[in-house]
């Protein structure tokens, strides 16, 4: 079994890249992928204690947020060059918009008494990219909301008072950057942004015209008919099937890495798909 899509502190999950490694070798998952938002920055901690565990392989990835008409989305990209000096630009200019609106976010609370900081929002972990579920985190702690639903409710969900849109990343701009520095690139939990199938056509051929390979067709958010309903999608599109649990840690505490809710079950056989795919690309460059 494997989880190709999984979160560790160095965004917004609360395990450390190594605890996360544990986790999976603990699960006896056979590969992970780890795709933190908008970051590589925990990759090079999990590559070099995965090289001492020779049953779990790991994958280095990223989630890259962009927009499609007007609304967010998330694309997975997988087999990520992780090393290479252009996308690590590329991410400090995504990560400069993101801290921006962050310190916009963080003033507004203040000018209401809240008193919440970078440092605060950190937990701790000064590497880590700091999103919405900081914020929701530091409410929880600071005994102004009592759970992460309450937050997003009432101070940091999309129309409430400390809401601010990220600047617009659109999905070519996310494709462009993935095209050049992943081997796969995957439209991940593709329900969540409840679109309807028709419009799910329509976002797949534009993003399969800029370069997308796949679709996430496991999610601890589907069932068992939603994902066969999305692997028949994937085929139509002539798209790699993927999958992930999108594992967070106690942020996400009804998930759990490599199983989700209880039901998830991804296939040993889809990385091997990826593999051969990335193998018949290199030998037709």
């Amino acid at each position: 079994m494997i989880d190709l899509h999984v979160h560790s502190n160095a965004s917004d999950g609360t395990l450390s890249p190594t605890e996360v490694l544990n986790a999976a070798s603990e699960a006896g998952l056979k590969a992970i992928a780890l795709t933190d938002h908008d970051t590589i920055d925990g990759i090079p901690e999990i590559m070099s204690h995965a090289s001492l565990n020779t049953c779990l392989k790991v994958i280095p990835g990223i989630e890259l947020s962009c927009y499609y008409n007007k609304r967010e989305i998330h694309i997975l990209g997988l087999f990520v060059d992780y090393e290479n000096p252009g996308l690590i630009n590329e991410l400090n200019s995504l990560k400069n918009l993101r801290l921006k609106r962050n310190l916009k976010m963080i003033e507004l609370m203040n000018n209401d008494g809240i008193d919440v900081s970078l440092e605060k929002l950190l937990f701790g972990n000064p590497d880590s990219v700091i999103t919405r579920a900081h914020f929701a985190r530091y409410l929880i702690e600071a005994g102004i909301c009592k759970n992460k639903e309450q937050a997003f409710k009432k101070y940091i969900g999309i129309g409430c008072k400390y809401y601010l849109p990220k600047e617009e990343v659109t999905y070519e701009q996310a494709m462009d950057i993935l095209n050049r520095y992943s081997e796969i690139s995957v439209l991940a939990h593709p329900l969540l942004y409840k679109l309807g199938y028709a419009e799910l056509d329509i976002l797949l051929d534009k993003l399969k015209n800029s370069g997308l390979t796949g679709l996430e067709c496991y999610h601890s958010s589907n069932n068992y008919f939603e994902s066969e309903k999305l692997r028949k999608i994937a085929e139509r599109h002539n798209l790699l099937v993927s999958g992930g649990s999108d594992f967070h840690g106690k942020n996400k505490p009804d998930i759990n890495i490599g199983t989700g809710r209880g039901h998830l079950h991804i296939p040993d056989s889809l990385l091997l798909e990826m593999e051969n795919y990335i193998s018949k690309k290199r030998k037709q460059a």
